[in-house]
């Protein structure tokens, strides 16, 4: 099985292991006469623990480069996407871990047994897109002064939830042609072919397979 490691759309170095914790927020009460209940709340954020090992001789990039990125993604207080791509040896997909995360904290070890290795465990954090709310009150004004009789016009109440507009997505289309791949059409948009899950997942009217796109085909590119 081969493995691809993407953070902020760089390739890291292959990680030995990988944990993710699943969170729940779930409540245990205790009823006087029927014991303990489980209180269902909204789902936790999930976190990640990431070992990397960044040589400092082998490989293309030393280990500042990295570290750099981490520093960068913790100081600039920016959320990015964590991918973990998982392929068969005759290069069968099989499920990525695709997650919007945020850089929590990192442990840099640096070990004179492992020579010039520098180890980093990551923890990276889930992150969910969220915004405000503004309440609107509007209240009719009485084109005659009301009578005893007459009941008084309700308010009405309005709840609008507000966005940046700088965060608004942006979508485009793209026409399959002979010889693509959305691996292919992933990297000609994104940089980094281990995003075609993006493309997948929001075509999956068109596309039941990720491995089979047909010319013709107008895909949604997010």
């Amino acid at each position: 099985m081969s493995y691809a490691c993407y953070l902020d759309g760089v390739e890291f170095p292959t990680p030995a292991k990988l944990t993710v914790k699943v969170k729940n927020k779930n409540k245990t009460l205790v009823l006087l006469d029927e014991g303990e209940i489980n209180f269902l709340r909204t789902p936790g954020l999930s976190e990640i623990v990431v070992p990397f090992e960044f040589s400092m001789l082998a490989g293309g990039r030393s280990p500042d480069y990295y570290l750099g990125i981490l520093e960068r993604l913790k100081t600039e207080k920016k959320h990015t996407q964590f991918i973990l791509v998982r392929r068969t040896p005759n290069g069968r997909a099989l499920y990525d871990t695709n997650i919007q995360v945020s850089c929590e904290d990192y442990n840099i070890v640096e070990d004179a047994k492992k020579g010039l290795d520098v180890s980093v465990d990551v923890n990276l954090k889930q992150w969910r897109d969220y915004g405000t709310k503004t309440v609107t009150v509007q209240e009719s004004t009485p084109t005659a002064q009301p009578t005893q009789d007459q009941t008084p016009q309700p308010k009405t109440v309005a709840v609008e939830k507000e966005r940046d507009a700088s965060t608004a997505p942006t979508a485009k289309t793209y026409t399959v042609k002979k010889g693509d791949t959305l691996w292919a059409i992933a990297a000609k948009y994104y940089g980094a072919g281990a995003q075609y899950t993006k493309i997948y997942n929001a075509n999956t009217d068109k596309i039941s397979n990720p491995n089979l796109i047909y010319v013709g085909q107008v895909l949604t590119i997010p």
